[in-house]
């Protein structure tokens, strides 16, 4: 049977079309915006586990994260801290939120696991620090549970590559700022030590700058000299 030249060109270009639309449709499909996010704290978060309450007491109260994290050094770049309001996110043992209610600040110590709060509260009773010097909050993982302009500053210290969808919760985090409010991250470098998260967990500077920028914060600026280890990003609502 013979096939007329016409009906076969047709056929032809029937084929090629669908075949064009058909890797148009894959080389536009991505996965969700910040499923990468997702993926990314989710192994911090299980890399972080393996370890027991005691042990992460011991990892984040230890004499050798003075020498990396050089908390002074860290307050002296937030600037003044009296009669400041400020939400430490990820609080763990109290280790920042102590040294901000010492130097005046009144503190929201904020985590997700109901242990370190409890040991922030023995820790206050221990160390003589007032009641009213840190409030303690439990949030969950996607909320830091702020009021509309609750706080003065935001300090995220270690606690970054842990959050999931970032965007969104870095959004939560700015209605919760006053007017001309600070956020503040503090996080590992994208380089190998001998401590901290593994180089493949750790979130480079310029990303969260990039995330952030989505989140809808207006200035940021990052410094990467004052920690040997660490960035230290501000961003202003």
């Amino acid at each position: 049977m013979k096939i007329n030249p016409l009906n076969y060109i047709t056929i032809l270009l029937a084929v090629l079309l669908a075949f064009t639309l058909s890797c148009k449709q894959d080389s536009t499909s991505t996965a969700p915006k910040h499923s990468s996010s997702h993926t990314h704290s989710g192994k911090a978060n299980q890399h972080m586990h393996n370890s027991s309450f005691e042990e992460l007491v011991a990892k984040f109260e230890g004499p050798d994260r003075d020498a990396y994290q050089k908390p002074d050094k860290v307050l002296n770049q937030m600037g003044r801290l009296g009669g400041k309001k400020i939400i430490d996110i990820g609080a763990g043992t109290g280790y920042f939120s102590t040294k901000l209610a010492a130097a005046g600040a009144a503190v929201i110590a904020a985590d997700i696991d109901q242990r370190f709060l409890d040991y922030i509260e023995e820790r206050k009773a221990k160390e003589g620090i007032p009641t009213h010097a840190i409030e303690l909050r439990k949030v969950p993982a996607d909320d830091p549970l702020l009021k509309a302009e609750e706080v003065d500053k935001a300090l995220v210290v270690n606690t970054y590559h842990h959050i999931e969808d970032r965007v969104n919760y870095f959004k939560k985090v700015k209605d919760g700022l006053k007017e001309q409010g600070e956020l503040i991250i503090v996080d590992f470098k994208k380089q190998e030590d001998s401590f901290g998260p593994p180089i493949e967990m750790r979130i480079a500077s310029n990303d969260v700058a990039a995330e952030l920028r989505e989140a809808g914060y207006r200035r940021i600026r990052i410094n990467r000299k004052i920690l040997p280890h660490q960035y230290y990003v501000a961003a202003y609502k």
